[in-house]
């Protein structure tokens, strides 16, 4: 397999993260300090630029870009390489004040004032004439430098304006969409109810908080142009920058599976993907490796917006953060099972916010590799500059990808049509949480999960699930048809295929397109259950009622017999399935709750009702079979990755527990230890290895 190298002139992975030098150039000591402590942590990258406007335009057409220059040449002579971004993410306060546009307007229709950050206006002329000159200023100075190896755009794109400006691309982007025809739009978003009818395309607004909120087809269109929108700045920035520097990638860092962006709209206009990864280490409500395996889901989101390339982390803390509503700090081991893990799911970069603690304003108190001590003696220090010999070591990873058989779908448009439906428990959708659930299923009994969308090509997989695909796409049937047909093994659930991509729910039962023939039945009903109603699915195929271990060790989460049923329960007509589980209680009691049908050369198979995930586990193992994927089972706590390339196979073992944990069937050498393993890999409490065989 060929490799896929981001950076030839790093030679192995990259270890950095942002650093803001504009805040010290008053102390050139702390500069000079900086460099011998990047040094010591084995840092051969720095993120820079990202929110210096104010000091490289301090007044407007008044440009001072020597210290920014200065800082890249001295990183450079030391080695270290620049991630050189552009600071339309937060805009100088001349700015504001001159050109009062470039501020948003919020949902109640005000406009909002100067301060804060991500609140400047996607539509703005003015203001994406003023990115348009600083980026291309930027480009000219330091584009051909050979320090500078990438851009990073903007930073955490989010939020939405509902100003003039935006109102008339909203109107024109609706318009284009539906052919200049409104009458075609008032049919998609049904506009005859309520007497909410338009008779012009200029009549529309966007759902203002005190306004049109009702119209399913408008919220949902609302939020398909706020990420379009904001890909076309995005888009903006990166054609100046490539207009200068055709040769530099470009980057956007994004933000988990963030709800306010369709990421997979955005993707294609990226070089490389990047992300900000925050786990909320040693909570309360889930162990540690539970928290590992979420952040295991994220990284494969990231991953599989490009699946073709690797991703970055662009942003972790080193430490603790400063927002979340208890600021934990990383226990000892943890940085390091938390950098590699990223790596482990196809990361080319451990990288971190910030460099330096600053001395005050919102982050001040926010991790960062260099405290307010200022010393290379910390316990974070340390464990950082541990972390820079680790990457040097398993560097010829660089490149390598993760390769899986299995996917699950997630659609950004079906969340969004979830989150809107009148329909269902009020608090109890959850969708994220159902797909996380079912993926860390898997992924427990030894399968990594791609995640892409309903539409996107399926060739490369051979099990698919589908979590409560409420809304298709104009493809997604036939996607999934021809998906089953060539030997795949599909699993969709209760939701599935209520409403088109307008949101209209299709006629003559439930799930429409196509599918009732797919799966071979037909929901006519679903009920929503309170907390104290009981229900459970009888299991009468005797494959599903073994006790399941779920890839955990032995007495944990073990299930048997019936599933429970929680908050969900279709009532299904069976056409021409197999009948694999029934309901055990209330009116539906005996009818259909699992079901097979076989189609081409494959199954489609169909859960009609929500039960937890380790209960399933009986029923993915049987898929997994089918599909011809191996179960492997680790012990609890223990996640493994695995990344290939030319030179072969590296295996990546992750302990997220304080016990030693055995893993058998490993061959091959540990890059991390130096030896040799021929069969049990020993890792230690919060232990990590990555053993590579040809």
């Amino acid at each position: 397999m060929e490799k896929k190298i981001l950076f030839p002139q790093i030679g192995g992975l990259i270890h950095g993260g942002d650093y803001n030098p504009e805040q010290w150039l008053d102390r050139p000591d702390i500069l000079e300090e900086d460099l011998r402590l990047m040094k010591k942590a084995g840092i051969n990258s720095a993120s820079v630029g990202i929110f210096s406007w104010s000091v490289l335009e301090p007044k407007e057409r008044e440009f001072h870009f020597e210290w920014l220059g200065k800082i890249i040449d001295r990183l450079y002579e030391n080695g270290i390489y620049t991630v050189l971004a552009t600071p339309s993410g937060a805009r100088p306060a001349w700015l504001d004040k001159k050109y009062p546009e470039a501020m948003r307007v919020n949902r109640m229709g005000q406009r909002e004032h100067h301060g804060g950050r991500h609140n400047h206006c996607m539509s703005s002329p003015v203001y994406r004439e003023k990115v348009a000159v600083m980026d291309r200023k930027l480009a000219e100075a330091f584009g051909s430098h050979p320090g500078v190896i990438m851009y990073h755009i903007s930073n955490e794109f989010s939020g939405e304006c509902y100003c003039e400006h935006c109102i008339k691309r909203f109107r024109t982007y609706l318009a284009e969409k539906y052919d200049h025809d409104i009458e075609k739009l008032n049919r998609a978003w049904w506009t005859t109810f309520w007497s909410h009818r338009y008779n012009d395309f200029e009549q529309i607004e966007p759902p203002f908080i005190h306004g049109e909120t009702s119209v399913m087809g408008l919220n949902l269109e609302w939020k398909r142009f706020t990420t379009w929108n904001t890909n076309d700045f995005m888009k903006a920035e990166a054609a100046v920058l490539h207009s200068v520097t055709p040769g530099i990638p470009v980057t956007a860092n994004l933000m988990r599976m963030f709800g306010g962006l369709d990421y997979r709209k955005m993707a294609p206009d990226m070089d490389v993907v990047s992300w900000d990864n925050y786990p909320i280490f040693h909570n309360d409500w889930e162990t540690l490796a539970d928290t590992a395996y979420e952040t295991a889901f994220q990284h494969a989101l990231m991953r599989s917006l490009k699946r073709d390339v690797p991703f970055m982390m662009m942003e972790s803390a080193p430490g603790l953060v400063n927002w979340q509503n208890v600021n934990k700090l990383k226990r000892p081991g943890i940085h390091r099972l938390a950098c590699l893990q990223a790596v482990a799911c196809g990361s080319d970069s451990v990288q971190y916010f910030q460099w330096r603690k600053g001395r005050g304003s919102y982050e001040q108190f926010h991790g960062a590799v260099v405290d307010h001590l200022g010393t290379d003696d910390t316990r974070v220090f340390k464990e950082v500059a541990e972390v820079g010999e680790l990457l040097k070591k398993i560097a010829p990873v660089a490149g390598t990808l993760v390769r899986t058989k299995a996917a699950m779908l997630f659609d950004w448009d079906n969340r969004w049509a979830i989150e809107d439906m009148k329909a269902l428990g009020r608090e109890t959708k959850k969708y994220e949480e159902t797909c996380i659930g079912i993926w860390k299923e898997f992924f427990r009994l030894g399968v990594d999960m791609d995640i892409v969308g309903s539409d996107e090509d399926l060739d490369r997989y051979d099990l698919v699930v589908a979590p409560m695909l409420y809304m298709l796409q104009p493809h997604t049937a036939a996607n999934l048809r021809t998906f089953v047909e060539r030997g795949g093994q599909l699993l969709a659930t209760y939701l599935t295929g209520y409403v088109d991509s307008d949101q209209l729910c299709y006629l003559g039962g439930f799930p429409g397109d196509g599918l009732k023939d797919l799966f071979g039945i037909v929901s006519e009903e679903i009920d929503s259950l309170y907390p104290t109603d009981r229900n459970a699915i009888v299991l009468t195929d005797e494959s599903l009622q073994k006790k399941a271990v779920s890839g955990e060790s032995a007495g944990e989460k073990e299930s048997c017999g019936d599933w429970e049923v929680v908050e969900y329960a279709e009532v299904l007509r069976v056409q021409d399935a197999q009948v694999l589980g029934t309901y055990g209680e209330d009116f539906y009691q005996g009818s259909a709750a699992i079901t097979c049908k076989n189609h081409g050369k494959g199954n489609a198979w169909y859960v009609a009702a929500r039960t937890d995930a380790p209960a399933m586990g009986p029923l993915f193992e049987r898929m997994l079979a089918d599909a011809g994927i191996p179960v492997r089972r680790l012990p609890a706590g223990v996640e493994c990755h695995v990344r290939k390339g030319q030179e072969g196979r590296y295996e990546f073992y992750l302990n997220w527990t304080n016990d030693t944990a055995a893993i058998s069937g490993v061959k091959g050498r540990d890059m991390v230890a130096d030896r040799e393993i021929e069969d049990v890999l020993e890792l230690p409490a919060y232990g990590v290895a990555v053993v590579h065989s040809r």
